[in-house]
Order: structure tokens, then sequence, then C-alpha cells
């Protein structure tokens, strides 16, 4: 469905969705946790319906009541008939759930779309392989996967913090100890993240403090959960970087300051660019600057953010480069080549790195059509664009916006009416 973003002011205050990645994590620990677990203020979008319906194949009977998921996995179990699991376009529940589906001894087979069949799985597939599963030999969906573990060492370099992620959740509950070395490792607080699940749940652990050498004690069991999923800080950050661009205030509600998203860092780089920043309880208000600052910033642990401060960047009148992010180009689009297409669509100068992207704002925008390229991401960062742009901007089709963020559209309306 084609969009049209028409300039306007926004200010005002919005509750973000929940976080998708403590979502998946809290579905996927409760399915294979004997027992009945709720989590309370779940996201619902394509994603983690994706991760619902995958628990429900490995046998999960998910009741849905609100925003409020109640699993009771007591009926799983570890050895039957071989079971198929269709991820559909959901990177995370791909590589979690490939995770804790090598703790069952009995075939398990992982597909999805088309976009999540150009997903890399080769290096995670192999380490499975070290740990003594039965895998398959590719390099991408869709592959099958019989467990257990039962091999003690793997070594593994880890482009997405998810390789890693799947191992440790895989590790608790294996036969044998499992040690994990790590040389390259990208997007550490979402590891950071897993970690605090599994500090929940008591698991024995040790742990380097760069993160890339892991020793978890197998024998474990997971046990039935009851939590509560604040605000998705992934989400939040088109809102923070709409008050960036518009030299606005916009306050976003519901966010936890202690928790380890890794896109929290986001707050960071844009106080760098001039933006203030004031937190109050769970919620964070940004403000926008009168002229935006220019610099160089790593995204390495926040890759999702590239796409919103790239629509940042493009509104200084300094140089700004976004480096150290090359596993940018491996989600469900080349997230560097098609914000530079869609930003040179717009008149802004933009070079591309291999690892990373070069912005030379103008200190505005054009008026344009540009491509969502079916990259709930994209779509949302030509939107904000289009709200502070010269003229209007037209989004050829919106409708992947539903895999993180189906009410994204309504609270930009909602902003609009507050202003």
């Amino acid at each position: 469905m084609e969009k049209i973003i028409k300039p306007t002011n926004i200010k005002g205050t919005i509750y973000v969705p929940s976080s998708k990645s403590q979502t998946i994590r809290a579905l996927l620990i409760a399915t294979f946790a004997k027992g009945l677990s709720t989590i309370y203020n779940a996201l619902l979008s394509s994603d983690t319906i994706s991760c619902i319906n995958a628990c429900r194949s490995f046998g999960a009977i998910i009741e849905q009541k609100g925003n409020t998921l109640i699993v009771n996995s007591s009926l799983i179990t570890k050895r039957g008939e071989p079971i198929t699991i269709d991820c559909e376009n959901s990177g995370t529940t791909l590589y979690l759930a490939l995770g804790l589906a090598s703790y069952l001894e009995k075939e398990v087979t992982f597909t999805g779309d088309n976009s999540l069949k150009s997903r890399p799985v080769g290096p995670l597939l192999k380490a499975y392989r070290d740990l003594g599963c039965i895998v398959s030999d590719t390099e991408y969906p869709p592959f099958t996967i019989k467990g257990p573990i039962t091999k003690s060492k793997t070594i593994i370099n880890c482009p997405t913090s998810q390789y890693l992620s799947s191992l440790l959740l895989a590790s608790c509950v294996a036969k044998t100890d499992v040690e994990i070395i790590t040389p390259i490792l990208y997007e550490k607080p979402y590891v950071k993240l897993t970690l605090d699940w599994m500090n929940q749940q008591e698991f024995n652990y040790n742990i380097s403090e760069d993160l890339q050498h892991s020793f978890i004690m197998g024998n474990q069991k997971y046990k039935p959960i009851e939590t509560y999923i604040s605000g998705d800080y992934s989400s939040a950050t088109f809102f923070f970087s709409l008050a960036a661009i518009g030299k606005t205030s916009i306050c976003v509600k519901g966010l936890n300051k202690n928790d380890t998203q890794g896109d929290k860092a986001t707050l960071d780089i844009l106080e760098k660019l001039g933006c203030l920043i004031q937190w109050k309880d769970d919620s964070v208000t940004v403000t926008g600057p009168t002229q935006l600052k220019g610099g160089t910033f790593s995204l390495n642990s926040i890759p999702d953010s590239l796409p919103a401060l790239c629509v940042v960047a493009a509104f200084s009148k300094e140089q700004i480069i976004f480096n150290d992010v090359p596993q940018a180009r491996l989600k469900e689009t080349d997230r560097i080549t098609t914000m530079r297409k869609n930003l040179e669509r717009l008149g802004v100068s933009v070079e591309e790195l291999p690892d990373g992207i070069i912005i030379n704002g103008k200190g505005y925008i054009n008026g344009s059509k540009v491509k969502g390229y079916e990259d709930h991401r994209i779509i949302m960062a030509m939107a904000i664009a289009g709200l502070y742009a010269k003229s209007e901007i037209t989004i050829d089709d919106i409708n992947a916006v539903s895999v993180t963020f189906p009410t994204f559209f309504e609270l930009i309306d909602q902003l609009k009416e507050s202003k």
C-alpha cells in the first residue's frame, strides 16, 4: 500500500510498543520451561506472531488475553515425529528457536519466507555440528537440526549477536558443559540482553568481559516465567530521531532506563549531535537542536538504528559518518545501499563504505517518491523524513511496518493532533 507523507509539525507524548527482542526471548524460554508462564504487555506484531506460531509448532499451548500471553509448555516432548517450524520473516525467531530446538532429540526443519531464506546461517549450523547435533550442510534456510548437544566446544565468528545468543540459550540445557569462543562479535548489548534472561533463570555460566569466551554449565533446566515486557528502544529510535530533525520535543513513555536493549545507545549519539535528553521515571524526552552537529559514529552495537540515524544525518549541515556496521547489509535488505538510494532520491549527497555510510547533508531534504523495499525500518525512516521534507514524500509500499510496529502511523497521527 502506497503512503503519502506531507510535511507537518510534530510534538507531544506517545507510548512506544513493547520490545520485540524481549517478547521473542520470553516466548521461547516459556516454551521450553515445563509448566505455565505468563508474559504481560507482549508485543503483538508480525514478527512476534511468527514466534507464537513457531512455539505452537513445538507443542506449546498459547492463550492470548489482550497483550498478555499465557504459555503452557507441559505437552512438549523431546522425542517423536519430525516437525517443521515456519519462522516467516522473523530472523530473531529463526536463530533463537534453532538454539532451543537443539535440546530436542527429533528432527526439526526450519523455513521461512523469501527474505528469511536469504539470511546466512552456515556458521551457526557448523557450530551446532561441532557440538554434536545432526545439521544440514547449507548456508541458508531451509535446514534441519536434530539434537541433543553432546560435545563441548565450538569457535564461531558472530557478525550478528543472534548467533551467540542462540548458542548460549542452547548450551544451558545441553547434555554437557559447553565452551564457546567468538573471535568476532557484533551487537554486544544484545548478548547482554540474553544474559539477563539467563540470570533470571539462575543459570550457571562464566563469560569474559569482552563476551568472546563463554563457558556454560550443561544439564540445567528452564523454569516457567512471569514477566512484564517494557518498551522497544528500536521502535522508539524513530521518534527520538523525529525530534532531532524537527527541532521539536517528543516524550516517549513505557521505556525502562535500565534495560540492556542495544538501541538505547541511540540516545547517546543524538546527544552528541546536539539533542537534549531528559529522563523522568519510565519516559524520556528528546528535544532537537537549532542546528545538528556532525561526527563519526560506530553503529556496531546498534545496526537497527542506522536507517533512522541516516535521516537525522541528512538534516545536518555537517558531515556525518556511520561506520563499523557491515552487518547492516544482512538485514531484511542491505540497509546501507537502500538508505543511500532513497536519500539520493531526496537530493542528499551520500557515499557508501564497505562497513557504513557517509552523509553530507544540507540541513534539509527534498520531497520525492521513495521505496520501502519491504523493510519495516526503511519505511519508518522514510516516513519521519517526509514529515520535515521540503515537499511530500511518497513511499511505494508500507505493508512491512507490521513486522515490529503495526501502530506506527497511528502514533504519527497522534503527534500531529497533539502539537
